[in-house]
């Protein structure tokens, strides 16, 4: 029952994932997820545009002003009466990446569908672990876009403001997740969690790094660090852990913001995930960059062609683990 449990929630994400865009908008996703949750007593809390705007989300708002689909900020809670430890996960949910501006080629856009697969996995998490019964208190934040080329898009050059007042030159429109994960990362601080995992489809180069099937583990807590990927072996996902050095920091710096949102060629991994650093705040903190694992090219083993669900069993030991009071406070 355990097992068939965890795999219906790795099955809602890889259904998430490959549902096609044009059904899979913003709200599509909003529905999707809570139609799949709702049955395990977990609850869904919505924002649209207007409530974006209102509470400060100036990353999700941005990237999502390009779109006739508007974007939406989903939170699922899943609050048992006796709690051991409260986790709280963030996923990149764009549910069509486009480019924006910086237009991708047409090669380039063919599985954008599949970049909201850190949104999915933490759908699919919360899901098992309602539905086993863990006693651990979890909310999952999905900010959620669509980042399309218009009149009313975000601009190279522009600067955002997200939920926490950091500011963001926009350099490459490209460059969009982090964007959204800045306005999710700031709602979890505000939380004050034992403990924040983001997981996202964010950046080629941790393809460069680590292949197609092994998954860029961030860092600003060794224990934490330890926490995640000792789940992520035990449940048979590969994370390797890469380093967040403080002299990079400088890759991202800005003449006329707090902060830019691309670092150049090189490090482009790490220059992402020191921006997230930015917005997740003293607590411990679990950036996990799933662009390779997250989507499977071909069929093997147990895996076929398409989104894998990559990263709901690592969040469901990870989440095992703090209700046995092994967390990392």
């Amino acid at each position: 029952e355990e097992g068939a449990a965890i795999a219906a929630g790795v099955a809602t994400a890889r259904d998430l994932v490959n549902e096609p865009a044009h059904t899979l908008t913003p709200q599509g996703f909003v529905d999707a997820a809570v139609a799949a949750v709702e049955r395990y007593g977990v609850t869904g809390e919505v924002w649209d545009e207007t409530r974006i705007t209102e509470e400060g989300l100036g990353g999700l708002a941005g990237v999502g002003a390009g779109s006739a689909n508007p974007p939406r900020l989903l939170q699922l809670r899943y609050e048992p009466e006796e709690a051991a430890a409260f986790l709280v996960l963030v996923g990149k949910g764009i549910v069509f990446d486009s480019g924006g501006l910086s237009l991708k080629t047409a090669a380039g856009m063919e599985t954008m569908k599949t970049d909201m697969g850190g949104a999915a996995a933490v759908v699919g998490a919360i899901q098992v672990i309602a539905a086993l019964g863990l006693p651990i208190r979890v909310t999952a934040i999905t900010p959620l876009a669509e980042n399309m080329p218009s009149g009313t898009a975000i601009r190279p050059g522009d600067v955002l403001r997200p939920r926490n007042g950091k500011t963001i030159e926009v350099m490459n429109t490209d460059a969009e997740g982090r964007l959204v994960l800045a306005d999710g990362l700031s709602l979890a601080v505000e939380a004050a969690p034992d403990l924040i995992i983001d997981l996202a489809t964010l950046t080629g180069a941790c393809k460069v790094a680590l292949g197609e099937k092994i998954a860029g583990l961030f860092s600003n807590d060794d224990a934490a660090a330890d926490l995640v990927a000792g789940a992520a072996e035990e449940a048979g996902e590969r994370v390797w852990r890469l380093p967040l050095p403080a002299d990079y920091r400088k890759l991202i710096d800005s003449d006329v913001a707090d902060m830019k949102n691309t670092g150049g060629r090189f490090g482009g991994a790490i220059a992402a995930a020191l921006l997230l650093q930015e917005f997740a705040g003293e607590g411990p903190w679990v950036h996990l960059d799933i662009a390779g694992p997250g989507r499977v090219a071909e069929a093997e083993h147990y895996l076929a062609k398409g989104g894998s669900g990559f990263g709901v069993r690592t969040l469901v030991e990870v989440a095992r683990a703090m209700a046995s009071g092994r967390g990392v406070r």
